[in-house]
């Protein structure tokens, strides 16, 4: 389901509707970090690793790997729609980000747990690491701190 989920929200983010990373850069104008060749490398990752862990299945490395980037998948969902409404326009994902990736965790979660596949302990381990990419993409992301003035001593 995470694999589907992310080709649906990267068809609306470039494809149909398209336009995320025109509207990334008027959401954050000081931004440098986001662009073509950047959008390209994380999403193409992000669906290789979803495919990896697709393969990798019922196994004890494929379902923490699963449950980890569906709390990626959720987090990214968020971000979509706290993005939309700061910014008060559409933010291209939010519409996928909303009806796919919202409820992905609970389907996910429950699903593995129900089938004896993940402890509580591996659910909520996966949970917070995977809730944790706003944090670490905000501080890639951080606007630069202007350079401090140079100071002359003789």
């Amino acid at each position: 389901m995470p694999l589907a989920a992310a080709c649906v929200h990267i068809f609306e983010e470039f494809a149909w509707p398209g336009g995320f990373l025109r509207w990334y850069q008027k959401y954050r104008a000081h931004s440098k970090s986001v662009n073509r060749r950047f959008l390209v490398v994380i999403n193409a990752g992000l669906l290789i690793t979803l495919f990896e862990a697709a393969l990798a299945g019922r196994t004890p490395v494929g379902v923490p790997l699963l449950l980890t980037f569906s709390a990626i998948l959720f987090s990214n969902g968020c971000w979509h729609i706290r993005a939309s409404y700061q910014s008060r326009s559409y933010s291209p994902g939010a519409i996928s980000g909303t009806l796919l990736y919202l409820p992905l965790p609970l389907f996910e979660y429950a699903g593995w747990m129900q089938l004896g596949r993940a402890s509580a302990w591996t659910a909520i381990l996966a949970f917070v690491i995977g809730s944790s990419y706003p944090m670490w993409s905000a501080l890639y992301h951080r606007k630069p701190k202007p350079a401090a003035p140079a100071t002359h001593v003789p």
